[in-house]
């Protein structure tokens, strides 16, 4: 394993990706997204993305030219179009308006369209519980859960998340996909060739399946059966039908080098407590109800090893594989 602390890794990160092509503020903002999933333990929404995300560079599949923009408006609303480049640039605009548009307004709503992978959803929102304010995050992704009945994937896996800011500690953090397993998961699992646990996925005929290559060749399975599909279809309907992206179906997997460009929706929700009961009912109300879930034993909050880790990544570094780590160099020393 390589050890690298996180301004070593952020820098050969956004070197890599300018390399394939990224403006230096799309690199930049990607890099250090990455970067901060790796501190908090989730690598497959980390650095590993670096050669897939220069190859998409390189053949088309993402914009290098693009430049996130506001394109429609009104109140505490608006729309961003990515442009079909790298979704953290976009993303970190998204979060820049919320914010300033939850303030005015007391809650705010932006979407992006044309839009790309967008990692671990919960990253972005960290700075909206730096600013006090509640924040949620929906996104599709290339088809990869049938509709619940039927065996031809749809949807995607659709993360989620909700940050929670707290009086004097750190946010509460609720992230997560909506298949019983993050997809990014089974390629780690195809690229090791490991086996996956039986019920997240299955094959292309429909039959469930332990072997990773098979499952992203096949369908993912919802998380809670009919309720996790139900929810599935709420987010793609938020994220694509508000925004005018392409839906899962329409997008090609982010597993195959070639593919069309997948045009992806998002969608922010910013709130600020202190447009309804008040921020100090808010942070009250939270504490109270967080007092009584530590109260139970074995109980732990979400979020909380997360923040662990990125402490522990801050003060020791970070480690990834060594084949990973030759890989992302070797990209940041290629000519432009």
């Amino acid at each position: 394993m390589a050890l690298l602390t996180i301004d070593q890794l952020t820098s050969v990160v956004t070197l890599a990706l300018e390399k394939a092509g990224a403006s230096p503020s799309a690199a930049a903002a990607t890099a250090q997204a990455l970067v901060a999933a790796d501190a908090q333990g989730l690598a497959s929404h980390g650095v590993s993305r670096v050669p897939q995300y220069a190859t998409f560079l390189r053949n088309g599949r993402t914009s290098t030219t693009a430049v996130p923009k506001i394109i429609n408006s009104r109140g505490g609303a608006c729309l961003i179009d990515a442009q079909s480049g790298m979704a953290y640039e976009a993303c970190g605009l998204a979060i820049k308006t919320a914010t300033a548009r939850a303030r005015e307004f007391g809650i705010s709503c932006v979407g992006i369209t044309n839009s790309n992978h967008f990692g671990a959803a919960a990253v972005h929102l960290r700075p909206l519980a730096e600013a006090g304010l509640v924040g949620l995050a929906f996104s599709n992704s290339p088809a990869a859960m049938p509709a619940w009945g039927g065996k031809t994937p749809l949807f995607g896996t659709n993360p989620i998340a909700a940050i929670f800011p707290r009086r004097g500690a750190e946010p509460l953090v609720i992230d997560l996909a909506l298949s019983e397993a993050a997809r990014g998961k089974i390629m780690l699992a195809a690229k090791d060739g490991k086996p996956i646990p039986l019920g997240w996925a299955v094959d292309k005929d429909g039959k469930p399946t332990t072997d990773a290559k098979a499952a992203l060749a096949g369908s993912m399975l919802p998380v809670g059966g009919v309720k996790g599909a139900m929810i599935a279809l709420t987010v793609e309907l938020l994220a694509i039908a508000l925004t005018g992206s392409a839906f899962g179906f329409e997008a090609d997997s982010f597993f195959s080098d070639e593919g069309n460009q997948p045009r992806l929706g998002q969608l922010f929700l910013a709130i600020d407590p202190g447009a309804l009961a008040g921020s100090d009912v808010y942070f009250d109300r939270i504490e109270t109800l967080l007092g009584m879930m530590l109260a139970d034993e074995g109980v732990r909050l979400p979020g909380e090893r997360r923040h662990g880790l990125a402490t522990k990544a801050a003060q020791q570094g970070i480690e990834i594989p060594d084949a990973l780590h030759a890989q992302i160099v070797e990209l940041a020393s290629r000519a432009s």
